[in-house]
């Protein structure tokens, strides 16, 4: 049976929100492009929604520059653990994978969870044994390290035997007193002596067909610059398919140097990734402790179910996010007519969004 389109097709992607480096730039622009030629061949062809994110992600995890799959962050003791997590909005299904070491495309693996198994979460060896036996191949752990991780975790390791913080997504800044401060990640702490927030929220919106986002804030220009070996992040889409359903996506190597076992916010449901056809699909980045703890993935959505348009709850979940623990992230968000939202406040975000006008990309939004 074939169903009529009643809806553009719409597929935004990120690959991840943070101190993007100017001789890395061209690297995520051209990757997320990559992801957006491969979810949104799919959909202008009528495929799923489903079928779009996965296989834009799939990209992205294949893609060394980005922390998700082949590439990604150490742990503490220099081996790669991936969590991933999908979501259907229109069937309200979910896969999830977290701390495997064996997989090159953990969000394959979700997909696997999602579609064969009456759970929704498997983790460490039991997620790859379920992946194994639903035929993905298992891998030796070091096809996934890079030189270039290795020395990054050793710059890590030499910083924190120093006593110096990671600020990877917040950046050299101080923070007001009255903000709280997360507690759960050391790896991306950073110490408030007072001073201001920062000099605004970055955010974008239109609607399919519309001029393309433009810059609406920008990184004070004061601030040091980062080290080329600090950081690169989650990656993650969105879609809305022709029949009208929505999708998500996320997928991450987690943060640099922490603890083995260590879970962030991308494969958890509602907090990096969510998708619900009556609400909207959302996709998050950045530090994932806080994160988790306002379980911003639903929160975004849920404005977005109460009326308030993605491009303003896009905004203020990650004012949300920084004014409630002193956060630093990035967020796409696509509700179920097509309208879109992303934000961030970080230095920078990578992005792309493809709808029947074209395909886009950026750095910052």
């Amino acid at each position: 049976m074939t169903f009529p389109a009643t809806h553009d097709p719409t597929l935004l992607v990120h690959g991840g929100a943070w101190a993007i480096p100017a001789d890395a730039a061209a690297a995520h622009e051209s990757g997320v492009r990559a992801a957006l030629e491969a979810g949104y061949a799919i959909l202008s062809l009528g495929g799923s929604a489903i079928d779009a994110v996965q296989a834009a992600v799939t990209v992205l995890e294949d893609d060394p520059t980005f922390d998700a799959g082949r590439g990604s962050f150490l742990t503490s003791d220099g081996r790669v653990q991936l969590d991933a997590l999908l979501m259907d909005g229109g069937r309200m299904k979910a896969g999830g994978v977290a701390c495997v070491e064996r997989l090159r495309n953990p969000i394959q693996a979700a997909r696997l969870v999602l579609e064969k198994s009456q759970h929704v979460y498997f983790v460490a060896e039991g997620a790859e044994r379920f992946a194994a036996a639903h035929g993905m191949t298992l891998i030796d752990n070091a096809e996934l390290v890079l030189p270039r991780e290795i020395e990054r975790l050793a710059h890590a390791q030499a910083r924190q035997a120093a006593g110096l913080g990671d600020e990877t997504f917040s950046g050299p800044e101080s923070i007001p007193g009255h903000v709280l401060h997360d507690d759960k990640s050391p790896e991306t702490a950073f110490t408030a002596i007072g001073g201001t927030a920062p000099s605004g929220t970055r955010e974008s919106s239109t609607k399919p067909g519309a001029p393309g986002p433009s810059p609406l804030g920008t990184w004070e220009s004061t601030n040091q610059p980062f080290n080329k070996f600090e950081s690169h992040d989650t990656v993650g889409a969105v879609a809305l398919d022709a029949r009208g359903n929505l999708a998500a996506a996320t997928s991450t190597g987690g943060t640099l140097n922490k603890t083995p076992g260590r879970v962030g916010d991308s494969s958890l449901i509602g907090c990096g990734c969510y998708a619900d056809n009556l609400a909207a699909a959302v996709s998050l980045t950045g530090w994932g402790e806080p994160i988790m703890k306002l379980v911003l993935g639903k929160w975004a959505t849920d404005r977005v179910a109460n009326g308030t348009p993605p491009e303003i709850a896009a905004r203020e979940a990650i004012s949300y996010l920084y004014n409630r623990l002193g956060g630093h992230g990035g967020i796409i968000l696509l509700g179920p007519d097509g309208r879109f939202g992303l934000a961030h406040n970080t230095p920078a975000m990578a992005w792309g969004l493809a709808t029947p006008g074209g395909l886009q990309t950026g750095l910052s939004v």
